[in-house]
């Protein structure tokens, strides 16, 4: 017999529902990363223009995330979701109709479309997350379901790797022929078709649940987003927005450099599928573990001391990266995942203690910071094909990291100033 209160059922089963949503959109997207390596392969093109597979993703954030809370307040969690999740199915089916007319900037225009659906999901899904239950385990809810979003992101290149980057173009001494980039094409519209099929399941699967979403958080209802434009005034909002764009165009430019690195000479040498599972268990693996570890050092260390060591350290091991090959260039690339994995949140959390903006303009402005993972990545690249090498377009990373070095230690002094103050006025 169940002995749940009724009330907590409908509840329970929406957050399963929510918590897979998370699952699929770090899936989908760290599915970029081996897909930067198949479409450059398959449409011949160079570093920097196969870059542009992960600015049509990013810079659907700076887009979206505008009108994005006017949806949200108009339809409501459960209707924005299915939006959301009727956007993503329609641009995985545009994918094969963008293969089957040969077209690379179709391509990118489905992953716009794809990554415009996401960032309205994003949008809907954090904030229902934390609302679906009660308000004193609301931040349990929400990393719990964060971390799916960590698996998804580790699974993405370790699977997306096995079917993209195999056979087709990729297999061993394969000559590039039509047939083999069909082949490849093929294996492009399979990822996405089977990531639409999954939307779609969970977007009906929501649909027949939607009157008991809603009930359950009746007495939520999402307000309206305040313009990001509001945030300017504060100077505090502007630093944490600039530094929220080079943390994800630092994070997204090693994650799209990795595979192509590791497979090189300057790398491991690895096949590219191989190098593709290292990127998912090792990059966004630490990343994932990061979190925990992150979460457990952060109830006994000052957010912006950590941040700071956090940045510190990612920044050198960029730049180890440049200035080496082999095992220990990898492997120092690999390992800025882990030293990444607090930052966003912890960004996120010191601008707003600090800005005087309202927090919605303040977090409306951080979100369109996103938009750095559509701006470095082709930079990298164009460092890349300009020295014939990988190695040097760790540089841009590396210069992002400098940014967040300093907004950290920026975040570090006020603490400690703040601290001193206090003490100060007890004495």
């Amino acid at each position: 017999m169940n002995t749940q209160p009724a009330e907590h059922r409908p509840a329970g089963l929406a957050f399963a529902y929510v918590t897979s949503l998370f699952f699929a959109w770090g899936f989908v997207t760290a599915l970029i990363d081996p897909l930067i390596q198949a479409v450059k392969r398959v449409f011949d093109l160079t570093t920097a223009e196969a870059m542009l597979t992960a600015s049509a993703w990013f810079i659907a954030y700076g887009v979206a995330s505008l009108p994005a809370g006017w949806i949200l307040s108009r339809l409501g969690y459960s209707r924005a979701i299915i939006a959301a999740l009727g956007a993503m199915v329609l641009g995985c089916v545009l994918v094969p109709l963008a293969t089957l007319v040969d077209v690379y900037a179709l391509v990118l225009a489905s992953l716009f479309i794809i990554a415009s659906g996401v960032t309205l999901l994003q949008v809907a899904a954090n904030p229902l997350s934390a609302a679906l239950g009660e308000p004193r385990t609301a931040h349990l809810r929400l990393t719990f379901s964060q971390a799916f979003n960590s698996l998804g992101a580790t699974l993405g290149p370790v699977i997306g790797s096995t079917i993209l980057l195999t056979g087709g173009v990729f297999a061993a001494d394969a000559v590039i022929t039509p047939a083999a980039r069909g082949e490849s094409l093929r294996s492009i519209d399979f990822a996405f078709l089977a990531v639409g099929a999954f939307f779609a399941v969970v977007a009906f699967f929501l649909w027949t649940a939607r009157r008991r979403i809603e009930a359950a958080v009746a007495d939520r209802r999402p307000e309206q987003a305040a313009s990001p434009l509001a945030a300017f005034r504060s100077g505090w909002a502007v630093f944490g927005g600039a530094a929220i764009f080079f943390y994800v165009g630092a994070e997204v430019t090693i994650g799209a450099l990795l595979i192509p690195f590791i497979s090189s000479a300057e790398g491991l040498g690895l096949p590219p599928h191989e190098a593709g599972h290292m990127v998912g268990w090792y990059y966004w693996g630490a990343a994932m573990v990061g979190r925990f570890v992150g979460s457990a050092l952060l109830t006994r260390v000052p957010a912006g001391y950590l941040l700071s060591i956090c940045t510190i350290i990612a920044a050198a091991l960029a730049l180890v990266v440049t200035q080496s090959e082999g095992a220990t260039a990898a492997y120092a690339a690999l390992g800025v995942g882990f030293f990444n994995s607090i930052m966003f949140p912890t960004i996120f959390s010191l601008t707003l203690e600090r800005s005087s903006a309202s927090a919605s303009a303040t977090s409306g402005l951080l979100v369109f910071g996103i938009i750095g993972g559509a701006i470095l990545p082709p930079l990298a690249g164009a460092v890349a094909d300009a020295a014939g090498a990988v190695g040097p377009a760790f540089f841009i990373p590396f210069a992002g990291y400098l940014f967040l070095v300093a907004f950290a230690l920026a975040c570090a002094r006020t603490t400690r100033l703040a601290r001193r103050q206090a003490a100060a006025a007890s004495d």
